[in-house]
């Protein structure tokens, strides 16, 4: 594997987020020589990078913005792949998708038009441990209910990922010649109070809702989803319990939520 990819340079867009990062240490430690995008590459938030195994030998920042056509065609130059990870910010979870669906749809068109290989990994929300000093979407949100702050909960299914995983779809489908298309990445699915009562196992002494919006209505049920084609280029992914608790240790450790001292379940 090591092999296959020491000739081979790559571009990660949005190199210093919360998918970019972990992509990049995937991509380091199989042997990539690893470009990797950010509006300020000089910001301390994207100093974790170059700490990262490899990075020293293997890894270089250039400014990007995925507004600027121009920043981005000199990142890609000669490389060998993209990762396409980043997305223009918004904390209003609605405007991110639909920020997310319009690019993909986008992506699509312009790849058919100029004959380039377009492979699309489609996770959910996804959680795990965080390598960036900065807190995302996703990992908010679970911050919110730990500390409190969200006294209620939606009637709602949710499908989650570990972070790590949806690094390792990339490269999966990346390496593998017969891929095409588009690849569902989820690793579980759930109700909403399904998740925050595994919340509340592993961690007890925080104060999280046990209240739903629409308690007088019936629970919405997970829908079907298949990830059948990931998991034939040997996807496996890593347990929504493990996912939760390294979610949770890592805000602790990043000072994104107070620690309150209690043995986990775990």
């Amino acid at each position: 594997m090591a092999e296959a990819a020491a000739e081979k340079l790559v571009c990660v867009t949005g190199a210093g987020g919360f998918i970019g990062s972990w992509l990049v240490k995937e991509l380091l430690q199989r042997g990539y020589v690893v470009r990797g995008t950010a509006r300020d590459p000089e910001d301390p938030k994207n100093a974790h990078l170059l700490a990262l195994d490899g990075a020293q030998e293997r890894l270089s920042l250039y400014h990007a913005d995925v507004l600027d056509y121009m920043s981005l065609r000199r990142a890609f130059s000669l490389c060998d792949g993209v990762f396409h990870v980043a997305s223009p910010v918004s904390n209003d979870p609605n405007w991110y998708c639909y920020a997310k669906m319009v690019a993909e749809k986008t992506a699509m068109e312009e790849a058919s038009k100029r004959g380039i290989q377009l492979l699309i990994v489609v996770p959910p929300g996804t959680i795990g441990r965080m390598l960036q000093p900065t807190l995302n979407l996703s990992l908010s949100i679970v911050a919110t209910y730990m500390k409190g702050t969200k006294k209620a909960y939606s009637n709602a299914v949710g499908a989650y990922v570990d972070v790590r995983d949806v690094a390792l779809a990339h490269i999966l489908v990346f390496e593998d010649v017969s891929t095409h298309g588009r690849y569902l990445c989820i690793g579980h699915m759930l109700h909403q109070s399904e998740f925050l009562q595994m919340m509340r196992d592993l961690f007890p002494q925080y104060p999280i809702t046990t209240k739903c919006k629409d308690e007088n209505k019936p629970l919405i049920k997970p829908y079907k989803f298949s990830t059948q084609r990931l998991n034939a280029l040997g996807m496996k992914f890593t347990t929504l319990k493990e996912s939760l608790y390294n979610t949770v240790v890592s805000l602790q450790e990043n000072g994104h939520i107070p620690v309150l001292l209690h043995k986990s379940s775990l």
